[in-house]
């Protein structure tokens, strides 16, 4: 009855805020005008506060519901006088806008709420206000205190739908940043204003205990007593990849439990199709991407082999299936393990946010690859390929701070694995099983003829000796590029191996090299560059991008010891 009457209560002042906030202006709008303004004031709070693993569904309910609030937060900017509103910019949590249950304080009780935990987010903004001298024009302290938060020091806001908000006002145009990582919470204003009229300290107040804990406090005549909520839902991880890579997929296997989930973009085993053929076996759910897989897979059809076009266009594939992969992360999952394309664009919308994760790396990260494309083309400014594409300045910057807070990443490319040593794991590559080839006097170009995969390097490298070049794939430099030269095309996509006596791929950017692994399984000697990232794998000789010396003087000592 008590709680009836709450709910009674709370009903009238809800309609009553709402009438009088229907003709108030409290909505800001997020833009980046003073992205670089000094930071005057910063809240930082633990989101994991409690030990006892039967608090963990709340928590994890908690984190979810912050990571739902802080997009609508983070990116506001507050012109100058105008007041900030929580709820007017959060909106009302509810189940249908994404929002689960958490930790709420109420009547001296943490219970199970739809949007509890929101109280850790008005606190920062609270604590934040009063670092930075703001004008508080509404805030309600919490009756009790929970230990570790910021109602310790009196810092503290709480906030209930929607009468109970919190407010404040700036002299000067403000900026909102609200983030969030694996362990904490981070909010942070930004103006080139002067601080306000000071606002009053609010001291550290005593206030009383917390009386008890629906799912831990074991009183069992309250009818909020629920202790099935401890065990309503089970901790997971989640593994969101693309493209198949066998030493992904092994790493995966070893990682998985039952009961974590595996996006892919299709059943590769099930449809029969060996680009997406991940082992699904010992996992707890497996999802499917069909309809925009298939959409990818009908809209490259029509695009060109390379170009800008093409790469512009696989990145917004890659930002399709990762929405459609993010939708299947519920609460529940705490860790995430996400392939690389996938990556900026679950950071941008907030979903790693509260999380841990992974990155399975298959490709150098987009700023280091801006810088080799830049040096390929410093040395070939003729080519017409080595400009053709670049990512958008967004991007790089949004998969440069994913990468900072990525908790490892997983590679078997040596080459990506040095940028960043300390948090990266090193796999193995994937070597074919195959059978020796008898060894010939060609020497096979894997191309194609381009010039990130070293197609300059390589035409340069073979002036002045006596051999027979075979290129793979299509000349996209010009028709004359090969002019003068020997240099011929394999007669089948099977028999590129035939008489071979040496595989050459002096790139400078090359991200699956199965090419390489193949012949060196074969027993075919392999000159590569260190950009192909197989330094530790037998039988390749790796060198520098970009040096056609070292790689002259390696084909003039195949020549002469092998008689090509």
């Amino acid at each position: 009855m008590q709680a009836l009457a709450f709910r009674g209560k709370a009903m009238l002042f809800q309609a009553r805020r709402a009438a009088l906030d229907s003709c108030a202006a409290l909505r800001s709008r997020k833009a980046n005008t003073l992205g670089g303004a000094p930071v005057v004031a910063l809240s930082s709070s633990k989101l994991w506060t409690e030990h006892d693993p039967r608090e963990r569904v709340l928590l994890l309910g908690k984190v979810h519901n912050l990571r739902q609030a802080i997009r609508a937060l983070d990116g506001l900017e507050v012109e100058a006088g105008k007041v900030f509103s929580f709820w007017a910019h959060v909106g009302r949590p509810t189940r249908r806008r994404g929002y689960v249950a958490g930790r709420e304080l109420r009547e001296g009780c943490i219970i199970p709420s739809v949007g509890g935990g929101l109280c850790q987010l008005s606190n920062a903004l609270y604590d934040a206000a009063l670092t930075a001298e703001l004008e508080i024009v509404e805030r309600h302290a919490h009756t009790r205190v929970i230990a570790g938060s910021l109602a310790e020091s009196g810092r503290d806001a709480t906030v209930f739908w929607n009468y109970v908000d919190f407010r404040f006002r700036a002299a000067g145009k403000l900026r909102i940043e609200v983030e969030m990582d694996a362990e904490q919470l981070v909010v942070r204003f930004r103006t080139h204003a002067e601080a306000s009229a000071a606002a009053p300290d609010p001291g550290s107040r005593k206030k009383p205990a917390l009386m008890g804990n629906c799912i831990t406090c074991n009183v069992t005549e309250c009818f909020r007593h629920a202790p099935q909520l401890a065990f309503s839902a089970t901790e997971r991880r989640a593994f969101l990849v693309d493209e198949y890579w066998p030493e992904h997929d092994g790493y995966i296997t070893s990682q998985r439990r039952g009961g974590d989930l595996l996006a892919v973009p299709l059943d590769g085993l099930r449809y029969r199709k060996s680009n997406y053929a991940w082992s699904t076996g010992g996992f707890g759910r497996i999802v499917q991407s069909r309809w925009v897989t298939l959409h990818r897979a009908w809209s490259s059809r029509r695009l060109a082999a390379q170009g800008a076009a093409r790469q512009k266009a696989l990145l917004a594939a890659s930002e399709n299936l990762a929405r459609s992969q993010a939708k299947r992360l519920d609460f529940t999952v705490a860790h995430v393990t996400v392939m690389q394309n996938l990556l900026p664009f679950l950071w941008r919308d907030g979903h790693l946010a509260g999380r841990s994760f992974d990155v399975l790396m298959t490709t150098l990260p987009l700023a280091e690859l801006h810088v080799r494309l830049d040096a390929a083309f410093a040395a070939h400014p003729q080519s017409p390929t080595l400009r053709d594409f670049r990512a958008p300045a967004e991007l790089l910057e949004l998969e440069s701070a994913a990468l900072r807070h990525a908790k490892r990443l997983i590679t078997p490319h040596s080459d990506i694995a040095k940028i960043y040593p300390h948090k990266t794991t090193l796999l193995d590559w994937a070597c074919p099983a195959a059978t020796a080839v008898p060894a010939g006097r060609r020497i096979v170009f894997t191309g194609p003829c381009v010039g990130r995969k070293g197609a300059y390097e390589m035409r340069a490298a073979i002036d002045g000796l006596d051999l027979e070049l075979v290129a793979l794939g299509r000349n996209l430099e010009g028709p004359d590029f090969w002019a003068g030269r020997a240099v011929s095309t394999p007669p089948s996509t099977s028999a590129w191996l035939d008489a071979a006596a040496a595989v050459v791929c002096p790139a400078w950017v090359e991200n699956k090299p199965r090419r390489l692994l193949e012949a060196a399984a074969r027993g075919v000697p392999v000159i590569a560059s260190s950009a192909c990232g197989l330094e530790h794998v037998p039988g390749i000789l790796s060198l520098p991008p970009g040096d056609t010396a070292s790689l002259h003087r390696e084909l003039a000592r195949l020549q002469a010891a092998a008689g090509v």
